[in-house]
C-alpha cells in the first residue's frame, strides 16, 4: 500500500484502499495536478490560516513541532501538515492542535477521491487536498506545512502567499526524484538539491535558511532574487548559538537566552532556531518571549532519537538498557547520530538496523564504527529493504532477525547497555506500534 497507510476504521480504510491504487507521485511532480484537484473541491488552499511552509534534507519535521509549539505556547491553535506517519494515517494532518478525527478523515479524502478521479493524482497529492480541505473548514490561527519532496515542485507548494518559508539542514536523499536529469538544472548535485528547496521562495514573502555552502547559499540567493523572495539566511540577518548550556539567538529585533530544546541531539538547537527566525520575521501573528522559552520544552518529534518507554517491546531488555529510536537514514542522520552518542564508550551500542534499498546503510553504520558492538539487521514490513549480505565487512558481528521484537531477543543475550533501532521511518513506526507507544 502507498507510504503504507492503514486504518482501524473500516470507513478510513475504505479511503486508504483507493489511495493506494494512487501513484506514489514520482512520474507527477509539478503543480498542474494538485491546481486541478483542488479546483474541482473550490480551491480550499486559498483560505487557509497564516502559513508556515518548511523545507529541507533533514531537520524540516522538527523545524515543524518547534513552530507548532511556540505557536501552541502562545496560547493560539495551528494546523500541520507532515509526512510520512509513523503508525496511523491521521498523523499526518493535525487540526488546530489535534489529531484529524476518522469520520472526518474518512469523508475529506472520499471528497477529494470522488471528484478527482478522472485527474489521476498521485497518493500524496490526493492527501494535501485532503488536508488543505480540513485546514480551510476548521478555524485556527496558523497553519504549518512540511514539504514532502523537494520544494520547487511538491504538492504543498501551491500556496501562494505564504507568511514564512524556512529551510532547514540539506544533503542529498531522494536522488531519483530530485536530481534526474533537466535542462537548465544545476549539475553539482548539493547545489542541485539546494535549488530544488529554493523553490518555496515566494515573491515578498521572508526566506529563513541555515548556513550552506557557499556554491548552495548562492544558488538560494538567485532563486529568492528572481522570485522577489525577502531572503534571510543565517549569519546575516540572524544566528543563533549554544554556549554555557543555553540556547543564544539574536537577529535585529534583539537578543534571546533560552533553554535548550528538550529533544535529545545538539541538531535539535539549529531546528529550534530556524523555527524562531520564521516566527520573528513575519507579521501576521505574535510570538512572545515567554512562549519561545516554553516551546524548548513543549516541542515534541516522534522517532527522531526517541528513548523507548515502558512497553512490550521495551520489557524485552534490562530495565538499565537504555533503548533509543531513530529513523534517519541518510548521511545527514548518520552524523547526527554519531554526534549525540560521541561521549558513549566504544563498543558499547547495539544497534538493530532495517534500511529500504533505495538508502545507503554506510550512511548509518560508518559514522556510528567505532560505537558498535554488534549489528542486528531486520526487515521493514511491507518494502523492500536491506539483508544481511548488505552488511559484509563491517567491523562488528553481524546477524539478523525476523523483526525488532526478535532482534532485542538476540541483543538481551549480550548484556548490552545501549540499543540503537534506526535506519527507516518505517520500521521506526513498526517499533512504536509494537510498543504500544502512538504519537499523540
Amino acid at each position: 500500500m502507498a507510504d503504507g497507510a492503514r486504518s482501524d476504521h473500516p470507513a478510513v480504510q475504505k479511503q486508504l484502499d483507493r489511495l493506494s491504487l494512487l501513484s506514489p507521485g514520482r512520474d507527477v511532480l509539478g503543480l498542474e495536478r494538485i491546481s486541478a484537484v483542488l479546483e474541482r473541491v473550490g480551491n480550499p488552499y486559498l483560505n487557509l490560516p497564516p502559513v508556515f511552509h518548511v523545507a529541507g534534507t533533514n531537520g524540516k519535521g522538527s523545524t515543524c513541532a518547534f513552530l507548532r509549539a511556540a505557536i501552541e505556547a502562545e496560547g493560539l491553535k495551528a494546523h500541520v501538515y507532515s509526512s510520512p506517519h509513523l503508525v496511523r494515517f491521521n498523523e499526518r494532518i493535525r487540526l488546530a492542535g489535534a489529531l484529524i478525527e476518522d469520520e472526518y478523515l474518512a469523508a475529506l479524502l472520499a471528497r477529494v477521491l470522488d471528484a478527482s478521479e478522472d485527474i489521476n493524482p498521485s497518493f500524496f497529492e490526493a492527501t494535501t487536498a485532503a488536508a488543505m480541505f480540513a485546514f480551510a473548514e476548521t478555524p485556527a490561527d496558523a497553519c504549518i506545512l512540511e514539504v514532502g519532496l523537494g520544494g520547487r515542485l511538491d504538492a504543498t507548494n501551491i500556496v501562494p502567499a505564504p507568511a514564512a518559508t524556512g529551510m532547514a539542514a540539506l544533503g542529498i536523499d531522494h536522488e531519483a526524484f530530485l536530481l534526474s536529469p533537466e535542462d537548465g538544472t544545476p549539475a553539482d548535485p548539493m547545489v542541485r538539491i539546494a535549488w530544488e528547496k529554493a523553490g518555496i521562495a515566494k515573491s515578498d514573502v521572508p526566506l529563513l535558511t541555515q548556513r550552506y555552502r557557499d556554491d548552495m547559499a548562492e544558488v538560494i540567493a538567485e532563486h529568492a532574487a528572481a522570485t522577489q523572495a525577502r531572503y534571510l539566511p543565517r549569519g546575516e540577518n540572524w544566528d543563533a548559538a549554544i554556549y554555557e548550556d543555553q540556547l543564544h539567538y539574536r537577529d535585529d529585533q534583539g537578543k534571546l537566552t533560552l533553554p535548550l530544546p528538550a529533544l535529545p541531539g545538539a541538531h535539535q538547537a539549529d531546528n529550534a532556531a530556524l523555527a524562531i527566525a520564521m516566527l520573528r520575521h513575519q507579521d501576521k501573528i505574535e510570538i512572545s518571549e515567554a512562549a519561545f522559552r516554553a516551546a524548548m520544552g513543549w516541542a515534541k518529534w516522534p522517532a527522531r532519537l526517541q528513548k523507548l518507554s515502558r512497553g512490550p517491546l521495551r520489557d524485552i531488555l534490562p530495565e538499565d538498557t537504555e533503548i533509543w529510536l531513530d529513523g534517519g537514514h541518510n548521511v545527514n542522520a548518520g552524523k547526527a547520530l554519531a554526534a549525540h552518542f560521541d561521549s558513549y564508550t566504544d563498543g558499547s551500542i547495539h544497534l538493530v538496523i532495517g534500511m529500504l534499498t533505495n538508502k545507503d546503510p554506510a550512511a548509518i553504520v560508518e559514522p556510528l564504527q567505532p560505537k558498535i558492538a554488534s549489528i542486528t539487521v531486520v526487515p521493514v514490513e511491507g518494502h523492500e529493504a536491506h539483508g544481511l549480505a548488505d552488511f559484509v565487512g563491517v567491523a562488528a558481528p553481524v546477524s539478523e532477525a525476523p523483526n525488532a521484537s526478535e532482534a532485542l531477543k538476540v541483543v538481551a543475550t549480550q548484556t548490552p547497555e545501549t540499543v540503537l533501532i534506526a535506519g527507516s521511518l518505517y520500521l521506526a513506526g513498526t517499533v512504536l506500534e509494537a510498543n504500544r507507544q502512538l504519537p499523540e
